[in-house]
């Protein structure tokens, strides 16, 4: 038997490649998952400064209404 590595890059696939293990023609030795990126790394530097800085206040002043209003 020889073993090969698949890049799935479709579900259509992953399901072609079930149906073949249920007929016992291949074997799935290993169903990987991708380990999760951290959201401060996906999106870090996505935003030009300006308007990430432009962000940064509108939330700042945000809390500072809410802390300040009286419900």
């Amino acid at each position: 038997m020889e073993t090969v590595l698949v890049q799935i890059k479709n579900n259509k696939a992953y399901r072609i490649l079930e149906d073949l293990e249920d007929l016992q023609i291949i074997r799935v030795l290993k169903k990987s998952v991708q380990p999760q990126q951290k959201i401060s790394l996906k999106y870090a530097g996505k935003l030009p400064a300006n308007i990430a800085d432009e962000l940064q206040n509108y939330v700042t002043q945000s809390r500072n209404e809410w802390r300040n209003s009286s419900i």
